[in-house]
C-alpha cells in the first residue's frame, strides 16, 4: 500500500544498549531465483539460491545488502502428471549469507512475482517497517504475480490445472523470515 514519505530524520545515534543487529520476525524479502524451479522435475532435497533483490534497511542500516545469498529446499513436490492431480511445489528457505557469513533462517514463500523488466539491479529501498521489498511501482516493469500460480498456506506454490509449478529463473519470491535472525556485523 501506499505510504507517505517519511520527513527525514536526524541521524540514529547507536544505542549502547542496541545488541547485535535482527532481521525482525514476519520481515519480508524478496528474492530473485537464480535457479529454475519445476515441479515436473524438481525433487524432496533439492537445494536451490536466489539472491535479494533489495537492500533491507531498518533505523538507517543495511541489515541485508541486495545480491545477499538466500538458500532453500524444495520441502514437498507433486508433479501434474500423476493422477492428474494438481501439481504443487513447498519450498522453505533455510539460510541467508550476509556479508560471507551464513545465518540459518526459516523462511515461507508468500508471494511469486515474474521478474521481467526490473530497471536495474542496484535499486535501494529502504521503508520504515523494514521491508527488502522491490514491489509497489518502484521500479515499474513488473508483470504483477506469476500467471497460473497460487500460494497457499505455509508457502505451498499450487498451478493451475493440467500445469506444472514453473518459477523460470529470475522469477521473483517473496519471503517470510519466520524467525528473528541475529546477525554479526562485525568483520
Amino acid at each position: 500500500e501506499p505510504r507517505a514519505p517519511e520527513p527525514p530524520r536526524a541521524p540514529e545515534r547507536p544505542r549502547a544498549t542496541a545488541g547485535r543487529p535482527e532481521i525482525p520476525a514476519n520481515t519480508e524479502l524478496d528474492v530473485r531465483l537464480s535457479n529454475i524451479l519445476n515441479s515436473g522435475t524438481a525433487q524432496v532435497e533439492d537445494r536451490f539460491e536466489a539472491t535479494t533483490a533489495a537492500d533491507l534497511v531498518i533505523d538507517g542500516r543495511t541489515i541485508v545488502p541486495a545480491g545477499s545469498i538466500m538458500r532453500g529446499v524444495v520441502s514437498s513436490v507433486q508433479s501434474a502428471g500423476r493422477l492428474k492431480r494438481k501439481a504443487e511445489m513447498t519450498v522453505t528457505f533455510d539460510q541467508i549469507t550476509i556479508n560471507g557469513r551464513s545465518y540459518p533462517i526459516r523462511g515461507t514463500v508468500t508471494q511469486a512475482i515474474e521478474g521481467e523488466g526490473i530497471k536495474g539491479e542496484t535499486a535501494r529501498v529502504g521503508t520504515g517497517a523494514g521491508v527488502g521489498a522491490i514491489i509497489g511501482g518502484i521500479l515499474g516493469g513488473f508483470k504483477g504475480a506469476l500467471a497460473g500460480i497460487l500460494i497457499g498456506a505455509g508457502g505451498t506454490l499450487a498451478a493451475t490445472e493440467g500445469k506444472e509449478v514453473d518459477l523460470p529463473a529470475g522469477s521473483v519470491l517473496r519471503v517470510r523470515v519466520d524467525q528473528p535472525v541475529q546477525i554479526n556485523t562485525a568483520k
